[in-house]
């Protein structure tokens, strides 16, 4: 096959280069967005008088009949041909004759490539936000639903303070609106139009950049034709976006992963996002959270990939910039897919309020309160703290909770205490007078839920 560049060549490129050189396995996925922006330029080249109208028309009618036969899974893209690019040039100028070859004036596949990731990634980003908020109107009906439900705090993965599940819900759901809003602000950057700088020196022919991005809907155009081919700073800004989206999701299923086990039971897991063992008739494994967790790492792995590969390249194309592609591929799918099933796992969770509400009650994560309760009879803080400590080693060495303590044996350790020390130390007392913003008390939560629903409306 007569390569589209072959002119100065006098010697075939060998079979190997050919296959080794080539693209069009993984950048086919771009095909809709390369045909929509050669649409768009065609419509630049004729309204500029670069070619005539009725060339356009035939450009224009050639694309579209392509775009309906590969959506039909009528085109087979060849090797040869290399990318996506070149792949959809031949095919129309097979189908329409010499004026397909029209069609790359005024541009190279240095611009087209940047347009058409940058077009992918704008709707992928779209898509990826929507999956968000869908994940956390979830989390919000879910935390609605345990307003009361006590669960121990951890830090350190011991038992500290007493929160509700709704409030440790939320927390999710803030991690989730900052993903958020990251996406939204690499999203602003990304929509930049690239088209018309050319291979990296804009062109000769009078093109209309401001044109082409108003029928592709772009917000700006590049302003520097070096900038516009050679840097993919929108796509690692994604792909780090993408990694703490995995982050997120990672923590929380491990959290899931821990809930689910016997030694917490403070869930049970759907059978539909559960495993089975092949020799263990007895086990129930959330392989779905786990193999969540375990793609965090991919995406970590897309991220240094596209970082490793920009860092020692000068200006302007590389070659090297083909590897992005499939590192943007594999981070954008691996997210879509985790939070596609995360979202219905988390839905179906079966909670065990009893198990949470019993776990709280040990450990002593009261102990705060119980200071905070001096203090504010007048002991210091610091003293405060070592008399609680005390009383939680003699609670130890006796097997008894605090609540379980006489008055005497409070006074022992701490003179000032009297009976109304059971009420400041009752567990549900210590959550519902943490009523601050962005506590754990449940008018707290309710107002947290509502000022989220209204971030997800806007």
């Amino acid at each position: 096959m007569t390569k589209l560049w072959g002119g100065r060549f006098q010697k075939a490129t060998d079979h190997l280069v050919d296959d080794f050189h080539s693209s069009i396995s993984f950048d086919q996925r771009l095909y809709r967005y390369d045909i929509l922006g050669s649409m768009a330029h065609a419509r630049m080249l004729a309204k500029q008088g670069i070619i005539a109208p009725e060339e356009a028309q035939a450009i224009i009618k050639g694309l579209e009949e392509i775009l309906a036969d590969i959506e039909a899974g009528r085109v087979e893209f060849s090797v040869a041909a290399e990318d996506i690019h070149m792949n959809i040039e031949q095919l129309l100028t097979e189908r329409i004759g010499p004026v397909g070859k029209k069609l790359h004036t005024a541009r190279s596949r240095n611009d087209q490539v940047a347009l058409d990731v940058r077009m992918y990634l704008k709707d992928e980003i779209n898509a990826i936000i929507a999956l968000l908020r869908q994940l956390q109107e979830t989390l919000l009906e879910l935390a609605e639903k345990h307003l009361d439900t006590v669960m121990p705090g951890y830090t350190h993965l011991q038992r500290a303070q007493p929160i509700t599940l709704a409030h440790h819900l939320m927390a999710y759901v803030q991690m989730f609106g900052r993903d958020v809003d990251r996406l939204q602000d690499c999203r602003r950057r990304t929509d930049v139009l690239p088209l018309g700088a050319g291979a990296l020196a804009g062109t000769t022919f009078p093109i209309d950049p401001a044109y082409v991005a108003e029928q592709l809907g772009f917000a700006a155009v590049a302003e520097n034709s070096l900038d516009a081919v050679s840097d993919r700073d929108f796509a690692v800004e994604f792909t780090a976006a993408a990694a703490l989206i995995m982050v997120h999701l990672s923590r929380f299923c491990e959290e899931i992963i821990l809930w689910s086990s016997a030694e917490f039971a403070f869930v049970e897991l759907d059978d539909a996002y559960s495993t089975g063992s092949s020799m263990m008739p007895q086990k129930k494994n959330p392989d779905v959270a786990e193999l969540t967790r375990g793609k965090a790492g991919r995406v970590f792995g897309d991220l240094m990939t596209l970082l490793t590969m920009l860092k020692g390249l000068p200006l302007a194309y590389n070659k090297d910039m083909q590897e992005d592609k499939e590192a943007l591929f594999d981070a954008v799918d691996t997210v879509k897919k985790c939070l596609r099933v995360f979202t219905p796992m988390v839905a179906s969770l079966k909670v065990r309020p009893e198990n949470m509400a019993g776990a709280a009650r040990g450990g002593f994560t009261n102990a705060t309160d119980l200071a905070d309760y001096l203090v504010k009879k007048g002991v210091p803080f610091r003293e405060a703290h070592e008399q609680v400590g005390r009383l939680v080693y003699y609670c130890l060495s006796k097997g008894k909770s605090l609540e379980e303590l006489s008055l005497e044996e409070f006074k022992q350790f701490a003179p000032v205490v009297e009976e109304d020390v059971y009420r400041a130390i009752d567990i549900g007392q210590c959550v519902a007078a943490r009523r601050v913003l962005g506590g754990p008390a449940p008018e707290a939560v309710r107002q947290a839920i509502l000022r989220a629903r209204e971030r997800l409306e806007n």
